[in-house]
This record gives structure tokens, C-alpha cells and sequence, in this order.
């Protein structure tokens, strides 16, 4: 990079000000893209979008012609936070021009109830191209990280002789092969597993309220992918200050997303007195809750049933968040009483998701898997 392409850097950086000290000048395609930052970042000082939605369907046209992708989400979000456009995504043209991303699906998440007629079947097509891109993107790795944890978990070392697997067992004892004798000496004896409806049951357990917005659509995915699995049991619970099972609408994630209903307080306990009431194999069951562990109920009653849980055989896992948005807020009070009970609490983002499931189903120390990924953990 040169001296005048680090000039326009810094002169797109510090805005159109008179004062910005750098006295370049911008033309072409450089003034669209200053223009385009002048809108969103300058807005305070100048008129901004305003709320227009003509003006904002031009800002939304113009920054995918002069960003990437990655770059447009980051700006729409900020244009959500900063000029408080929620209101213009009730309009179904405006709504069309968004770019489809996990923010934008929590936000139509909270609008729900009152988004009008006219725009219900647009904001759910952005909703399932959203939800398209993610199962592309997690099934695969998702299915590999179970499948592959609970088939080393069922290997049969010791078989019957009709668990033989005799592939498998040819092969391995090949260098067992004695020529006089023409056969195999078969050493080690490989079984097929014993097959059972399920190996594990897990129970996601998410918190929905506003802050945890793009927590609850990547869990949505995630359970909707594990509901897949025949290997496990995956039930899906949803909470503010009521606990709803969505565990029948995991066949469907769009369905199911918009039956969570983002904001509203939090009462992790009677989500808690819930989960437990559904377990049936406490040895063979993994409860994930996915919050913030703000509890707006009954703290004391809250750590007494997760103790409960815990003894009665329940592995449990707290993720403060499982997204791509950065280190969040949480409890620190609640997550240093959890970690002293040796529960594992850290946040996760979705691409460790599926190796943090393999980790739980072989029961492995995720103190020290979570330290091997460079996750930070709460203490």
C-alpha cells in the first residue's frame, strides 16, 4: 500500500470533517463509499438516514455495491443499534433489500408479533435463507463429531460370535496370517456395537431473552441437526419466565425459531426444575444451558437445583453464549459458583460447537479441551 492509499484510508476513516487534517480529496466510487459511512457513522451530526425507507433501501443498495458481505452484516447491524431501525423492517420492501444473517433473524425473532400481514412471508423466506446457509454450513461437522464419539463409545472389543465383525477383524489381525496353516490367528476381536434407541440424551436449555438473540439461532440449528442423529435424544427448551419445550418443532428450524419469543425476564430456576423433571437416564444425559446466567428469579433456589442435577448424575455444561459476537456479559457471581462445582462455563462459537459435543459424549475433561481450543473458561 502506498502513501495516497493510506491517505484515503485514513481520510474514509476520519469522516468528511473539515478538520480531519488529511486534505484529501475523494472521487468516483471513493465518494459512494464515503457517503455510504457518512450515513451510518456521521449520523449524530448530520441528517443521516432519518427514517426514511427510501433512504435507507438506497444506503442498503449502495453499501453491498461497495462492501463484502462479511462487511454489509457488520453495518446493517450497527444501522439497527444506532439509528434504531427496527420499525422500517415492517415494511416488506425494505425487509427484501436487507442482506439475510443471523442478526437479522434474531431482530425479526423480536418483531414477530407485530410485523403486519403483508411483509409475515418475506421475513420468513429470510429466516430460511438464513437457516439454509447454516445447516450447509454446520450439518456436516455437526453429525461427523456425534457419530463419530458415540461409535468409538460402542466399539466392541470382547463380541459374541454373532457381534463378530469379520471385515474389520480380518483386517486387523492380517499380520497374524500364518501360510502353513493358511489362516488368521485372530488376536484382537472386533464386535459391532449393541444397538439401542439412544446412546446419550441431551437437553439444550436456552435463555431468551433479548441479549442471547443470536445464541437461540444457532441453537435452533444445532438442535435441529442433532434431532437428526439417531445416536442421541435431543430435546430443545426455551425460557424467560416460562419454559416452553419446542423439542416437536426441531424437525422444522424455521418453525421453530419463530416460536421463541426473544426478551422478557429470565428464570433460570424453573427452567432448571423443568429439565430435570425430563430426565429419564441421568448417567447417559448431557444438559447444556445456554445463558447469561442473569437470573431474575429465586438465586438461591436456582443453585440448589443445579445441584440437584448435578448429583443426581446429570453432565452439565453452561455456554454464556454460542455465537460469533464477541466476548459477552454475563453473571460473573453465577458463573464462579457454577465452575466451583466443577461445571464447565465458557462461550463457544458455533465452529467449536461440534467438537465441544464430541468432547462431552466421550466425557472428556472440557476444563482441559476448552484450554486446548483457546477458550477462555470462567473460574
Amino acid at each position: 500500500m502506498n502513501e495516497e492509499e493510506k491517505l484515503i484510508r485514513w481520510r474514509l476513516i476520519l469522516g468528511s470533517d473539515e478538520n480531519d487534517g488529511t486534505g484529501c480529496t475523494l472521487s468516483g466510487d471513493l465518494m459512494g463509499i464515503d457517503r455510504t459511512l457518512n450515513d451510518l457513522y456521521d449520523s449524530n451530526k448530520k441528517a443521516g438516514l432519518g427514517g426514511s425507507a427510501p433512504n435507507v433501501n438506497r444506503w442498503l443498495g449502495d453499501i453491498r455495491t461497495y462492501f463484502p458481505s462479511s462487511v454489509v452484516q457488520v453495518m446493517q447491524k450497527d444501522a439497527m443499534e444506532r439509528l434504531n431501525m427496527k420499525q422500517l423492517l415492517l415494511e416488506k420492501e425494505m425487509l427484501e433489500n436487507m442482506q439475510p444473517d443471523v442478526h437479522l433473524v434474531a431482530t425479526l425473532m423480536t418483531l414477530k408479533n407485530v410485523i403486519p400481514d403483508k411483509t409475515k412471508d418475506t421475513a420468513r423466506m429470510v429466516v430460511q435463507l438464513v437457516v439454509n446457509e447454516l445447516l450447509q454450513k454446520l450439518t456436516q461437522p455437526m453429525v461427523q463429531a456425534i457419530k463419530g464419539s458415540i461409535n468409538r463409545s460402542i466399539r466392541n472389543n470382547n463380541p459374541k460370535l454373532n457381534e463378530m465383525n469379520w471385515h474389520k477383524t480380518i483386517l486387523k489381525n492380517l499380520k497374524h496370517y500364518q501360510p502353513e496353516h493358511k489362516t488368521i490367528i485372530p488376536e484382537t476381536k472386533i464386535g459391532y456395537g449393541r444397538k439401542r434407541s439412544s446412546m446419550k440424551d441431551i437437553i439444550l436449555c436456552l435463555d431468551q431473552s433479548g441479549s442471547m438473540g443470536t445464541s437461540v439461532v444457532y441453537s435452533g440449528i444445532f438442535g435441529s441437526v442433532m434431532s437428526s442423529v439417531p445416536a442421541v435424544k435431543t430435546r430443545m427448551v426455551v425460557f424467560d419466565t416460562e419454559v416452553v419445550d419446542l423439542t416437536e418443532d426441531l424437525q422444522d428450524p424455521v418453525d421453530l425459531l419463530f416460536g421463541v419469543q426473544l426478551g422478557g425476564g429470565t428464570d433460570i430456576n424453573k427452567a432448571l426444575r423443568y429439565c430435570h423433571s425430563i430426565v429419564t437416564k441421568p448417567a447417559d444425559t448431557i444438559l447444556i444451558l445456554i445463558s447469561d446466567l442473569y437470573e431474575g428469579g429465586n438465586v438461591a433456589e436456582m443453585q440448589k437445583k443445579a445441584l440437584d442435577i448435578l448429583a443426581s448424575g446429570v453432565q452439565m455444561i453452561i455456554l454464556l453464549a454460542l455465537s460469533d459476537d464477541g466476548a459477552p456479559s454475563f453473571d460473573s457471581q453465577q458463573a464462579h459458583f457454577f465452575a466451583e462445582h466443577g461445571v464447565p462455563v465458557f462461550a463457544c462459537t458455533p465452529d467449536k460447537f461440534p467438537d465441544l459435543m464430541a468432547a462431552a459424549l466421550q466425557k472428556q475433561d472440557l476444563q482441559q479441551w476448552a484450554a486446548k481450543e483457546n477458550i477462555s473458561i470462567k473460574k
